[in-house]
C-alpha cells in the first residue's frame, strides 16, 4: 500500500461527526485562549440603560457609585458642542479620562465603562464579579 493510499484510508476512517466535533474541540479551545473581556455598546443597570455618549452624571444616577474609579488626563484638540455636532478648533486642552468599575456581584460580568470630557466613550465586559 503506497502513501496516498493510507492517506486516503485514515481520512475515510474518520466519519464526518469525527470532523465536525474536532472542530468544535479546536474552536472551544480557541476561544479559551481569547481575553475575558469585551466591548459592549450598552450597559444595563437596574431597568435602565447606559450607552455611549451619556454624561458621567447620568451614569452616577442609575448605576451609583462604581466599586473602582481611576482618572487620567489626556491631550486633544478643543471642541464644543451645539445640539447633536461637535466642532474643533486649533490648540490642544486637557481632557480628563475618567475608568469606573461595576461589580454587579459574582454570577453577573463586571462592567468597566471608559469616560472622556464626561461622557462615557466605550464600556467594556470584565469577568465575574466577587
Amino acid at each position: 500500500m503506497g502513501m496516498d493510499t493510507e492517506v486516503h484510508s485514515l481520512r475515510d476512517g474518520i466519519s464526518s461527526r469525527g470532523r465536525v466535533a474536532f472542530a468544535a474541540a479546536i474552536g472551544a479551545w480557541l476561544l479559551a485562549l481569547m481575553p475575558c473581556y469585551a466591548h459592549a455598546d450598552s450597559m444595563r443597570c437596574g431597568s435602565r440603560i447606559i450607552k455611549e455618549d451619556d454624561p458621567i452624571e447620568k451614569v452616577l444616577e442609575v448605576c451609583g457609585e462604581p466599586v473602582k474609579r481611576e482618572r487620567t488626563w489626556i491631550q486633544r484638540q478643543p471642541q464644543y458642542e451645539v445640539g447633536d455636532r461637535s466642532y474643533s478648533f486649533p490648540g490642544r486642552e486637557d481632557v480628563p479620562v475618567d475608568l469606573w468599575t461595576y461589580d454587579f456581584g459574582p454570577n453577573k460580568l463586571m462592567q468597566r465603562v471608559r469616560f472622556v470630557a464626561g461622557k462615557v466613550e466605550s464600556i467594556t465586559t470584565l469577568g465575574y464579579g466577587k
